[in-house]
Formats: structure tokens, C-alpha cells, sequence
């Protein structure tokens, strides 16, 4: 492959790479032979592709060449011949499993899981996996046994977590689609922080089989699986590969997702919300959604900046915090739970505060969960009807653009937004609507900062319209440029 095809092969969306290998423009072998040498020059810094599967990708990739050969393209899979690479918590048959935790270092997949399954079902040629933070549970992404990953927009930054070997990944051009999960913000945090597209789509419509450690079948409450690409037509063609019943639930019910309705950005009804005093975003953040708002409004959008779902915010994000100390919590040791309990019942039921939540949380009763579960459902009719409105309601999805590393305790880190300190996990704020509510969410890129580091925003809407919000990303993309390179990639 030639330097002039380089750029053009490396950074073109999984969706193009497909019709090129279909029209035999290129083959299978030569594209993962190009991704491969890309990581092998470029990953050193970064350290995004942490787990590699070379050998079998190789072969692979041969087997899908062939395959062009002998069967019509129209009956190719979307992904027919493209390399690819999902995260490091999804098994991968033959390599372990290890969320960032030292003592599952040797925890070896016997088979791959749902998601990799169906990348691979689809055509995809499986390059790896990215990484991730410990236990999956920060907004960096580092661990002891594969280390620190870096922004390709900044390496003194990071790429986000958990997602955040993923998102390094696409943007620096070294895989051409991706598969995250996301509990609060692991997909979306990342493609914001680096620059590229990602979807948290509806509750329990990918299945997470496989994303898992030893001994856990059943899926957490809230999480969801999703993909990261470099374009909106590409977490359409993943969607398309992704959604649908969990194998135990395949006999007896499908899934269909409504597709989008508008065919112009003039079509929709938009709502922006650029800020909140609850978790302040920074001025260039909060600037950036408003300006979207703007150019929406002038290309004939119904466009309001004040139209919100009739719900109690601080209520729901306190359900949505409770959810998710509950479950991260689920596994604490019996010593550490029990002091939990202990420590829940010194505090003052006035204190609403997340350090609170989170006490209380991680020693919740099966009645208290029970509750906090119908609020969940109230909620999900109070945006239902929002979404009735609205299509689509734009917000910011952390913020500032990308932290520095910080490796401290997470208790004693904090986050600075125009000068002022917040709490590390206040930005949390953001993504917990989508979360709490079960609702999708696309992140998708805005441009740059006046530092030259990505914005990305979020467009959510109504549960199951996760088509919706991908394609007004899609149609967005033409007035915003969509993704670009970082500088030294190309």
C-alpha cells in the first residue's frame, strides 16, 4: 500500500472499507496487513491495542478473501474484511479476560463473547482488544498489567475510560470499528475525549454475554454494550450487526428498532441544554452546544433551550447514583460490605451528597433496591413523554475536553473547570440521564477547542430510537465536519 493510500485507507470508516473489499478494490489480507503494521509503528506510544490476535486475524483474513471470490457481493457481511478490535473486557477465544485486574491475569476465554461473535459473524476480521481501566471503573484508562493509554490529540492526556484503549484506537487510526460498554459515560467519555462517535444505546437491546468475569452469567442492571467509530453511518452498520435478543432469549422474541422518520435536519425538534449549575461545564463546552443550537435553528430546526422533561433532576440523578453504587458495590468483600452497612447507618438521612449515595448504596436492601427500580420506571414515562415533543436533546457529555493523567486514589482527585475545582466523579451528571432513564445516546464530534483537543457532545432520545439519534449525527456530521485526525497520525 502506498504513502498516498495511507491516510485514505487508515482513517476511512468501516462502512467504505467494506464496499472497497466487496468491489475488490482491495483485499482483506492487504487491510489487515496495513492495521497491523500501523499498531506495530504507532501503538508503542499510545498503547490503545493491548491484547493481540495477529496471527488468527491473518488467517482470517485470507479465509475472507477467498470468500469474496467464490460468493456474489451482495451476499457478503457488512463488515466483509474489515479489521476491527473490540475491548479488552469482551472475551476473545484463546486470550484473557483481565479488566485491568491482576488477579485474572490468566483468565483465558473459551469462546468470544455475543458482541465479538457477531462482529466476526458480520465479515469483521478481529485485530484484539483495547484497554481499559481497573475493573473498568474510571474515567482514565490504566491498569497493572497493560498499562497507560494516551490521546493521540495529547499523550499527556488521557483517552477517557473505560472505553478509552477503544476510542485511542479509531482515532489514531490503527481499527476501523469498535465495541464498548458504558455504566456511566465508558463509551461516550471516551469518543469525547478523542474525537470520534460513539452510542450507548437503549437497555437490553445488545447483549452482553461474554462481557463478564468468571462466574457472573447475568448481565449488570443499567449497563449496556455499544460501538465507537469514526462515522455515524458506521455505528449504524455495528447497530445493525449488535442489537437483538441474548442467544437464551433468541427463540422466542425479536428485536426491531423504528428507523428515523426525518430526512432533514429541518425536520427535527431539538432541545438544548448547555449547562447546569448541578455539574458546570466549562464556557467552551457550554458555548459549543449552544452554537449547535444556532446553527440548527438557522437551517429550520424547531430548536428551544429551555424545554426539559417534567421530572425532579436532583431526584433522578440520586436514583441513578444509587443504581450505580449498587451494582459496582455487589461484589465488595464481606468485610468491606459490612462495614458499609455500619457506615450507612451513622449517616444523616438529610445528606444527599454522592459520597453518601454511595454508602448507602453499596449495603442496599433488596425493598430499597426495589424502590429505587419503580423510580426508575417513573422516570422512564416522564421522558417517554418528553421524547413525544422532542426528538432529540443535545448536552454535553463531560465537562472539560480531555484531563491529564492522574493516577492518584480517586478520592483525592479533582477535576478543574474554568479555574474552579469540581469533585472527580461530578461529571458523572452528564452521562446518568441516558443511564437512569434506559434511554440512547450518541456522542458525536463537534470540532476543537481553542487547545485543539476534541469536543464532543451528546444527541439522546426516546428508549428504542437509537437509529433516530445516530442518523441525526449522521445529518449533523455535514455541517460539523464530523471526525478528523489527530496531527501526527496521518
Amino acid at each position: 500500500m502506498t504513502e498516498s493510500t495511507d491516510e485514505d485507507v487508515s482513517f476511512a470508516t468501516a462502512t467504505d472499507l467494506a464496499g472497497r473489499v466487496r468491489r475488490r478494490e482491495v483485499g482483506a489480507l492487504e487491510l489487515a496487513e496495513h492495521q497491523i503494521a500501523r499498531i506495530e509503528r504507532l501503538d508503542g506510544d499510545l498503547n490503545a491495542v493491548v491484547v493481540r490476535d495477529f496471527d488468527r486475524a491473518l488467517a482470517d483474513a485470507r479465509k475472507a478473501d477467498q470468500t469474496t471470490i467464490s460468493t456474489p457481493p451482495d451476499e457478503l457481511g457488512p463488515l466483509h474484511g474489515v479489521p476491527v478490535t473490540v475491548k479488552e473486557s469482551y472475551d476473545l477465544e484463546g486470550h484473557p479476560t483481565t479488566w485491568g485486574i491482576s488477579e485474572f491475569a490468566d483468565n483465558v476465554a473459551k469462546s468470544d463473547a455475543e458482541a465479538t461473535r457477531r462482529y466476526r459473524r458480520g465479515g469483521g476480521v478481529i485485530l484484539g482488544k483495547t484497554n481499559v481501566p481497573l475493573a473498568l471503573g474510571d474515567f482514565q484508562s490504566y491498569n497493572r498489567i497493560h498499562g497507560t493509554t494516551n490521546n493521540p490529540w495529547d499523550h499527556t492526556t488521557s483517552p477517557g475510560g473505560s472505553s478509552g484503549g477503544a476510542a485511542a484506537a479509531l482515532a489514531a487510526g490503527l481499527s476501523a470499528l469498535e465495541c464498548g460498554s458504558d455504566i456511566g459515560g465508558s463509551i461516550r467519555n471516551p469518543a469525547h475525549y478523542c474525537g470520534v462517535y460513539g452510542h450507548k444505546p437503549t437497555w437490553g437491546v445488545v447483549p452482553p454475554q461474554g462481557h463478564a468475569l468468571p462466574g457472573v452469567m447475568a448481565g449488570p442492571d443499567i449497563a449496556v454494550s455499544g460501538p465507537l467509530a469514526r462515522s455515524a453511518d458506521d455505528l449504524r452498520l455495528a447497530m445493525d450487526l449488535l442489537a437483538g435478543p441474548e442467544p437464551l432469549d433468541a427463540p422466542g422474541w425479536a428485536l426491531r428498532l423504528p428507523e428515523p422518520t426525518k430526512t432533514s435536519l429541518s425536520d427535527y425538534r431539538v432541545a438544548i441544554w448547555a449547562d447546569d449549575e448541578r455539574a458546570p461545564v466549562s464556557a467552551e463546552i457550554s458555548s459549543r452546544a449552544e452554537e449547535v443550537g444556532r446553527l440548527l435553528g438557522d437551517l429550520g430546526a424547531t430548536v428551544s433551550t429551555e424545554a426539559r422533561p417534567a421530572i425532579d433532576i436532583d431526584v433522578a440523578h440520586r436514583n441513578y447514583m444509587t443504581m450505580l453504587w449498587a451494582i459496582l458495590g455487589a461484589d465488595l468483600p464481606t468485610a468491606q460490605y459490612r462495614a458499609r452497612r455500619l457506615a450507612a447507618g451513622d449517616l444523616d438521612p438529610a445528606d444527599h451528597s454522592d459520597a453518601a449515595i454511595a454508602v448507602r448504596a453499596a449495603a442496599l436492601s433488596h425493598r430499597a433496591w426495589i424502590s429505587t427500580v419503580n423510580r426508575r420506571e417513573t422516570l422512564r414515562h416522564a421522558w417517554r413523554a418528553f421524547y413525544d415533543e422532542w426528538d432529540i436533546l443535545i448536552c454535553p457529555q463531560s465537562a472539560t475536553t480531555a484531563m491529564g493523567h492522574d493516577h492518584r486514589p480517586m478520592d483525592e482527585r479533582t477535576v478543574e473547570v474554568d479555574g474552579a475545582e469540581q469533585p472527580y466523579f461530578q461529571q458523572i451528571f452528564w452521562a446518568g440521564h441516558a443511564i437512569g432513564g434506559s434511554f440512547p445516546s450518541t456522542v458525536f464530534p463537534t470540532g476543537l477547542s481553542a487547545a485543539s483537543m476534541p469536543i464532543g457532545l451528546q444527541a439522546m432520545g426516546a428508549e428504542y430510537h437509537d437509529l433516530t439519534t445516530i442518523e441525526f449525527t449522521r445529518l449533523l456530521a455535514a455541517e460539523l465536519g464530523g471526525f478528523t485526525p489527530p496531527p501526527g497520525y496521518s
